[in-house]
């Protein structure tokens, strides 16, 4: 048998890491297996999709690198095989016309209610043969009265459910429109889909929607049903969480691979080991082993599996994401050395791109803005006096490179009888504006000769006009 998955949004919000956890689990059963996984847009709410939210699951996916061996599929280009379905099943008598209005539900709830039963259709049209004049019905399945549907569910086992306590689903609106749960059980059948990954929020609709395929002649697929994300405070996850989209964590300048890992990670695990790559996690992931229980998402580690992805990652690769975050600040190079360089000296200090890049403008344009603080601590008497031998010596320097540098502040060092950081610090000032940065070495000689000696004068002319 052939595996085949499925990642079935609704775009009627934007892709959250919920969602993306979801389609991660099903794309890795499928690669593991040598399967099949399908990309399915469910936009038959029409009031509430949006070609933005369509827009923001392909371009999230395509970021992520989940690609999908089929599809997209959207469920609004279906519609006539959904009504030849519909057809189908008012034929064999497996479905029938609903004539009840909104006042007849009411009605019906509110006797329930009163005792104390569970609110549901009663079946009262279900033997109707004639139709209402002026009503336009709805189409219900007529589900099994008695019995049980078993879920045998990947993840929390089987899961009985009594067919008495499911009423006949509407699965097309007064107006021919198909619903939810008739809408995927047609598309999990036409698309031969052997297993549905998804939350545990839809395990109430999976009777239903396996009782339908049973009834169409369909062999259901196999389900897991996957636990909650929630917040560190335990409640549900919201925008105050991290519940964005997936495209903000590119935007704030996170790894994709580094995301993945983490989301993996909320349920699922291999014995203690943290960090993976996206192919080990396709050679080792199995749904089977996902945790029942609700995880929670803790940006803090989120932060901390990124900049662990960043230390690993390959420095053309990196630089080509900080030249996009660069940009982002309306600074824009293809110097790929400068680029390399400044990412091997700050991915140790950066926990992602977007703070690297903010944390390296110095390395661009000819002047920088020096820091009162540290200009007034380091730039003042023998800070004054080392710029003036910096200047002179680095002017000098043959071997403009971070060796070339280290060696000449090594000798100023030595020649006056101090240690290596009160050379150091008012050069660092002097270049990068403040007294943080990678090795200063490395630093000046990434700047550049020119550059280094333009920000020495206007250190020295800036220290002059401070009055230190």
């Amino acid at each position: 048998m052939t595996i085949v998955t499925r990642f079935a949004p609704s775009p009627t919000g934007l892709l959250h890491i919920g969602g993306v956890r979801t389609a991660l689990f099903s794309w890795l059963f499928a690669r593991r297996h040598g399967g099949r996984f399908i990309l399915r847009v469910e936009d038959t709410d029409r009031e509430r999709s949006t070609q933005e939210a369509v827009q923001v699951i392909l371009d999230g996916m395509q970021w992520l690198g989940l690609s999908h061996d089929e599809g997209p599929y959207y469920q609004t280009r279906r519609f006539e095989r959904y009504a030849e379905v519909l057809q189908q099943l008012l034929a064999q008598g497996k479905a029938y016309h609903c004539y009840c209005s909104k006042d007849d539900l009411e009605e019906m709830r509110t006797a329930q209610l009163a005792r104390k039963q569970k609110p549901r259709y009663d079946g009262r049209c279900r033997g109707r043969s004639s139709p209402v004049a002026g009503v336009a019905p709805v189409i219900r399945f007529k589900n099994p009265l008695d019995g049980d549907v078993i879920v045998e569910d990947l993840v929390h086992g089987p899961v009985v459910f009594r067919n008495d306590e499911l009423d006949d689903l509407i699965i097309a609106r007064s107006d021919g429109t198909p619903t939810y749960n008739f809408c995927v059980v047609v598309d999990d059948s036409d698309m031969h889909i052997t297993h549905v990954i998804r939350g545990d929020d839809h395990l109430n609709n999976t009777p239903r929607q396996i009782n339908m395929l049973r009834a169409m002649g369909f062999t259901p697929p196999a389900y897991a049903h996957v636990a909650m994300i929630l917040g560190a405070d335990g409640a549900k996850l919201s925008k105050r969480h991290g519940a964005v989209s997936v495209l903000h964590y590119r935007e704030e300048g996170y790894l994709p691979e580094a995301l993945l890992n983490y989301l993996v990670r909320l349920g699922w695990s291999h014995g203690d080991q943290e960090i993976f790559t996206l192919e080990e996690l396709t050679r080792l992931f199995d749904i089977t082993e996902v945790n029942k229980a609700a995880s929670a998402f803790n940006p803090e580690k989120l932060l901390w599996v990124n900049q662990q992805h960043m230390m690993r990652a390959p420095l053309p690769y990196l630089a080509g994401v900080l030249r996009e975050q660069l940009l982002r600040l309306g600074i824009e190079t293809d110097d790929q050395p400068l680029l390399e360089g400044i990412v091997a000296g700050q991915r140790e200090r950066a926990k992602t791109l977007k703070e690297m890049a903010e944390t390296s403008r110095y390395f661009f344009g000819a002047e920088v803005e020096i820091d009162d603080k540290s200009g007034r601590k380091h730039l003042t008497g023998a800070g004054l006096a080392m710029l003036g031998r910096l200047r002179s010596a680095l002017e000098a320097l043959t071997d403009w490179s971070a060796a070339g540098v280290h060696g000449a502040l090594t000798a100023i060092a030595t020649e006056s009888g101090v240690g290596l950081g009160k050379v150091a610090q008012p050069l660092r000032v002097a270049l990068t504006g403040t007294a943080v940065s990678p090795p200063i070495d490395a630093t000046a000689a990434l700047i550049g000769r020119e550059r280094v000696l333009r920000r020495l004068d206007a250190a020295l002319v800036w220290a002059q006009t401070a009055g230190v």
